[in-house]
């Protein structure tokens, strides 16, 4: 499959993904748990997914640094959204740690410094 099909899919769960995360942190309700958590469960996988596809084809299976650095980043962000409905009153906290690990993860794309 062309890298750019893995790439456009990679970016729609990072949408899905992140917008269903801190719409958890807006609004942690309990009837709202099941289907956050499964809408982000789903991006989350085709993140992983795609992200694996695009380190196969892209990079020929090599594994470098900076890729390392972004699936921290992925199982980071990926948690946040069950976070928010265990643990309510610290959604502000847990946002401000959902848009660091956005922008650490931006960076390594952008600068791979490893």
């Amino acid at each position: 499959m062309d890298p750019v099909y893995y790439k456009i899919l990679h970016v729609f769960a990072l949408l899905v993904l992140t917008a269903w995360t801190f719409a958890a942190f807006a609004n942690p309700a309990p009837e709202t748990r099941k289907q956050t958590l499964i809408i982000t469960g789903i991006a989350s996988l085709l993140m992983l997914i795609s992200g694996f596809g695009l380190v196969a084809k892209v990079y020929g299976g090599h594994f470098f640094g900076w890729m390392i650095v972004k699936v921290v980043c992925w199982l980071v962000f990926s948690a946040l959204a069950g976070l928010a409905y265990r643990r309510p009153q610290l959604r502000g906290k847990f946002a401000l740690l959902g848009f660091s690990v956005l922008l650490i993860a931006l960076v390594m794309v952008y600068m791979k410094p490893f």
